[in-house]
C-alpha cells in the first residue's frame, strides 16, 4: 500500500464563513466527514486536522503563505486512482465555492 497527503484548500472567505459558524452546524459538518472517513475505513490513516497561519520560509526569513491550504489527511490505497475513489464526494469539496483537494503521493526516502 502506498501513502498519500491529502492537502484542503480553500479560500479566504471559506475559513471567514467556518469561524462564524454556529455550533449546530459546525456538528453537522463534522458529521459530513465523519461519514467520510467511515467511508474509507482502512484507507483512513490519518484523519488530519485544519491548518492556519501558514509560513514561507526561505534563506532571507519568513512570511506568509497565499496557497490557502487549511487542512491535511493521509490516506493508503493501492494506487492513486484509489486514493481518487476514496475522495469522490467528499465533504470538502462541498464546503464553500473554490474548495480544492490536492493528493500527493509520498515517495520513498533515497538511500
Amino acid at each position: 500500500m502506498k501513502k498519500y497527503i491529502v492537502l484542503y484548500r480553500a479560500q479566504k472567505s471559506a475559513m471567514d464563513k467556518m469561524k462564524d459558524m454556529n455550533p449546530e452546524d459546525s456538528k453537522k459538518g463534522m458529521e459530513a466527514w465523519m461519514a467520510w472517513a467511515q467511508k474509507c475505513g482502512d484507507g483512513l490513516v490519518d484523519l488530519g486536522a485544519p491548518l492556519g497561519m501558514a509560513q514561507n520560509v526561505t534563506p532571507d526569513g519568513a512570511s506568509p503563505s497565499d496557497l490557502n491550504v487549511v487542512g491535511y489527511s493521509i490516506l493508503q490505497a493501492n494506487d492513486m486512482a484509489g486514493a481518487q475513489a476514496m475522495l469522490e464526494g467528499h465533504p470538502h469539496l462541498a464546503w464553500d465555492a473554490g474548495c480544492e483537494i490536492s493528493v500527493h503521493e509520498t515517495l520513498p526516502m533515497p538511500s
